[in-house]
């Protein structure tokens, strides 16, 4: 338990950011999982539409730091092969 009136605002701040990253942790999953729906769908061009929106969300939760940078790239660059994959002309 804290006992200085320092380490108390440290733990209601923890806990204001803990929320925040929360939500915005859910978010990033949502738009995610509209991409992958989409992609087990085969709609290209609704996945592909999902992906549009999902990138900036994914970039965003980088630079908030929600997720490690490479995580989000690494996310991005998979879900755009599949995406790609999708809508290219099968032989």
């Amino acid at each position: 338990m804290a006992n200085t009136s320092s380490a108390k605002k440290a733990t209601r701040k923890i806990a204001r950011r803990t929320e925040v990253n929360k939500a915005r942790r859910s978010r990033v999953r949502t738009f995610v999982r509209q991409v992958e729906e989409a992609i087990a769908s085969g709609d290209a061009d609704r996945a592909r539409e999902a992906f549009l929106v999902a990138q900036p969300e994914l970039a965003r939760a980088a630079t908030k730091g929600v997720l490690h940078a490479n995580t989000a790239s690494r996310k991005v660059s998979r879900l755009a092969k599949r995406v790609k994959a999708l809508s290219a002309p099968t032989a």
